[in-house]
């Protein structure tokens, strides 16, 4: 099992946008198990009122389960600092269904299978379960690694 300190090593995410606690299980190349505890105390929760039962945004899930790809993609080739490597882009998400809600003391599990990996891009796909019970499904995730150095603005040129 790795924890956090160990997640930290292989991708560039930090507190308080690393949205992973633990891996379970990997097959390097081909699948990974991730964990990630559901907390009240998370900054998506700030602010609201205590007595409202709000479910975990979507945007935090699919975040939580983009980062558990890139885990995958990168167990072998570790990138814990971008400015030194490549950076993982979204190129593309299909198939994506959110079946049941996910609450404060949920912990997710995250499963992602690697479906193609060519070159400086991956295609995974994968579903996330609370307590046995798929919640989300992602039929298709489609990334593309570029150097820091294409991505950074060029001085005097006008996007």
């Amino acid at each position: 099992m790795t924890g956090v300190a160990e997640i930290k090593r292989i991708i560039p995410h930090r507190f308080p946008v690393l949205l992973v606690d633990r891996v379970s299980e990997v097959d390097p190349g081909r699948t990974l198990v991730a964990h990630k505890a559901v907390s009240g105390r998370e900054s998506c929760y700030e602010g609201l009122a205590d007595d409202a039962d709000h479910a975990y945004p979507i945007g935090l899930l699919l975040e939580s389960w983009a980062q558990c790809a890139v885990l995958l993609t990168r167990w072998e080739n570790p990138n814990p600092d971008v400015l030194a490597d490549k950076v993982e882009l979204i190129t593309g998400i299909r198939g994506v269904s959110l079946l049941a809600p996910v609450y404060p003391g949920d912990v997710l599990t995250h499963h992602v299978r690697l479906v193609r990996e060519v070159d400086d891009a991956a295609i995974l796909a994968g579903h996330s379960e609370v307590g046995g019970r798929t919640v989300l499904e992602v039929g298709t995730f489609t990334m593309a690694r570029r150097g820091v150095e294409v991505l950074r603005p060029q001085r005097g040129v006008v996007a």
